[in-house]
C-alpha cells in the first residue's frame, strides 16, 4: 500500500489509524531519511494507542518504553547501534516477542535480527512535491528461509 501524505497532520492521522487497529506482538519496522517525518508518524500511531504523554525518538537511549495505552508501546531508533550485540544486551528479543507493539526506527541497519513477520514502512520525501509531501510505503514482510538452510 502507498500512501500519499501533504502535511504533517496527513503523517500522523495515518499513523493514529494504524495504532487504533494495532494487535499485541506486532513489529513495525520504519525507515526513512533523517526528517523525514518517522517521528511524527509514531507519535500518531501511539496516540492511536492511548497512549498521551510526549513521545520523542530514542535516539541516544536506544529504547523508550510507554505502558499508559491499550498495549504496552516499545519505540526503538537503531540508528546509533555498533552492531546487533546492543540489541540483545538491552533485551530486544523481550520486547519484540512479547505483548506489545514494537516500532524499530532504522530498522535497515538490523535486518539480520528483525522477527520472521513484520510491517515494513518506508517514508520518502520528494521535494517536488513540496517540502511537507511525503510518500509512505507501507507492507506486511515475512523472511524467506532457502530450503538449504537449517
Amino acid at each position: 500500500m502507498v500512501v500519499e501524505s501533504f502535511s504533517h497532520q496527513d503523517t500522523k492521522k495515518l499513523g493514529h489509524s494504524m495504532g487504533q487497529k494495532a494487535i499485541a506482538g506486532q513489529v513495525f519496522c520504519l525507515v526513512g531519511d533523517l526528517g523525514a517525518g518517522k517521528t511524527v508518524f509514531t507519535k500518531g500511531f501511539a496516540e492511536g494507542l492511548g497512549i498521551s504523554e510526549p513521545i520523542s525518538s530514542p535516539t541516544y537511549t536506544i529504547l523508550q518504553v510507554y505502558e499508559e495505552g491499550r498495549l504496552p508501546f516499545y519505540h526503538f531508533d537503531v540508528y546509533r547501534i555498533n552492531d546487533e550485540d546492543e540489541m540483545y544486551d538491552i533485551g530486544y528479543e523481550e520486547y519484540i516477542y512479547g505483548n506489545g507493539i514494537s516500532f524499530i526506527e532504522w530498522a535497515n541497519l538490523i535486518e539480520e535480527i528483525l522477527p520472521e513477520k513484520y510491517t515494513y514502512i518506508k517514508i520518502e520525501k520528494n521535494p517536488e512535491k513540496g517540502f511537507d509531501y511525503r510518500r509512505l510505503t507501507i507492507e506486511e514482510r515475512e523472511k524467506k528461509y532457502d530450503s538449504f538452510s537449517h
